[in-house]
């Protein structure tokens, strides 16, 4: 196909997904592609699924039926998690014309060269337990921010997760080379930059399940704070579990100048019993201490959460000791997952299941209770002076911004201000959930 030819993106699901398609498209532009946006006209159109969406197939077969009366005679390439999962099923969704696996999706140029030559759908989705191959990417198109791909894949079979069986084995780079990677992101212009993986805190192997280098992630974290302590870059870890976030990464972070005192945390349940049947590597109590230890060091941290309702299983008792278990804890925010079921995973095989509308109101409990805790951590902090980096998005003029420790904020649009780091004084909770102030 000549490069000559227009191509749109479109990608469902986690920041890993942005960070890859942002990579690929880079790829695309840089061998003469012109992008354009999905609800423009164009010769091709990649969309990248997530396997964690709910409706994962319905959404995919929406997003197909839209292109297609947009652009009727472009060619829609499938790539992804779920295209990694259910190959076949994608194919035979009318429209598409390619389905790209795991490996395959870092290919795509030299696939889309080949579409032309069938006039039947091609399937290129490798068996997962084959794929140890790491392929580093970090997304564009923010003048602010990155999210810098350290880590791929998980060697961690929760049972009600298919990440493993879409993405393979956990697997990195070395130290160095992931070091020029930060580097090249760096040289965008950005301010700011989150480590993301799949299980960021597993860096450090190699893919094939056996091997091991001696790099943990602690030792990427030290090795990025010694090279640009002196700079202005801000970097976040993103999702990190509770088991890797070790003892000596929280004493980095609060001593260091360039990681933001910000931590977001699976926890999943808040009951021992239901972590046990998820398979999860911690109880309550190795969760509890970890939150604790976080504040002592740094006491005005931002600490997030994961939680699953609706888990198989997950009675009312279970829900209620979660929900009291969440709400003692000194965290700043919640997000809230309803379970779902996912195809060949241990969670669909049980025999109990929780009724839809009882998993529906039990997320919006929680999400009511995310609502009060990051109310409680704002207010906290109001008549504190911190730095807040603005992003360039003019929202009815005012423009919006995080402090270091990942409060929110809204001041007056002021186009000199994009990408810069400013004093910030926090004068009032808004109803909405953002902090007022004024620039210093």
């Amino acid at each position: 196909m000549s490069t000559q030819s227009k191509i749109a993106f479109h990608t469902l699901g986690c920041k890993l997904n942005f960070s890859e398609t942002s990579s690929l498209a880079n790829q695309a532009i840089d061998a003469g592609y012109q992008r354009v946006e999905m609800d423009e006209q164009a010769d091709i159109y990649v969309v990248n699924t997530c396997s964690v969406t709910e409706n994962a197939d319905k959404e995919c077969r929406y997003i197909v039926r839209k292109i297609k009366r947009t652009a009727p005679e472009s060619k829609v390439i499938i790539i992804g998690c779920f295209a990694q999962l259910k190959p076949k099923e994608i194919a035979e969704i009318e429209g598409v014309d390619m389905v790209l696996g795991a490996t395959e999706k870092f290919n795509l140029l030299e696939n889309i060269d080949k579409i032309q030559e069938s006039t039947t759908t091609q399937i290129k989705a490798d068996d997962i337990k084959e794929i140890n191959e790491f392929i580093p990417s970090f997304s564009s198109g923010d003048r602010t921010r990155t999210f810098l791909k350290v880590q791929d894949g998980c060697d961690y079979f929760c049972t009600f997760c298919t990440i493993p069986l879409a993405r393979g084995r956990s697997r990195s780079q070395s130290i160095s080379k992931t070091l020029e990677v930060f580097q090249q992101a760096v040289d965008t212009g950005v301010k700011e930059i989150v480590l993301t993986g799949v299980n960021t805190g597993d860096f450090g192997k190699t893919g094939d399940g056996k091997r091991r280098t001696e790099e943990s992630f602690y030792d990427l974290v030290n090795a990025i704070e010694q090279q640009y302590q002196d700079t202005e870059i801000r970097v976040r870890v993103s999702s990190i579990e509770p088991n890797l976030l070790t003892d000596e990464i929280i004493d980095l972070v609060a001593k260091s100048k360039i990681f933001m005192p910000h931590f977001h945390i699976p926890l999943q349940s808040g009951s021992d019993e239901m972590l046990a049947s998820m398979q999860r590597k911690y109880d309550t109590h190795f969760y509890r201490n970890k939150i604790e230890f976080i504040k002592s060091k740094m006491p005005h941290a931002a600490i997030g959460v994961d939680v699953i309702v609706g888990y198989p299983e997950e009675l009312a008792s279970h829900f209620e000791e979660s929900y009291r278990f969440v709400n003692s804890l000194p965290v700043s925010y919640l997000h809230v997952f309803t379970y779902s079921e996912r195809a060949n995973t241990r969670a669909v095989k049980s025999e109990i299941s929780v009724p839809i509308e009882v998993r529906r109101d039990r997320n919006k409990q929680f999400r009511i209770l995310s609502d009060k805790l990051k109310k409680a951590y704002y207010e906290a902090h109001l008549g504190n002076e911190y730095s807040v980096l603005f992003e360039h998005e003019n929202d009815n003029g005012f423009m919006n911004g995080y402090t270091e420790n990942y409060i929110r904020v809204r001041a007056k649009f002021d186009e000199k201000m994009i990408g810069k780091i400013v004093r910030f004084k926090l004068e009032k909770v808004n109803p909405f959930l953002f902090v007022e102030g004024e620039i210093v």
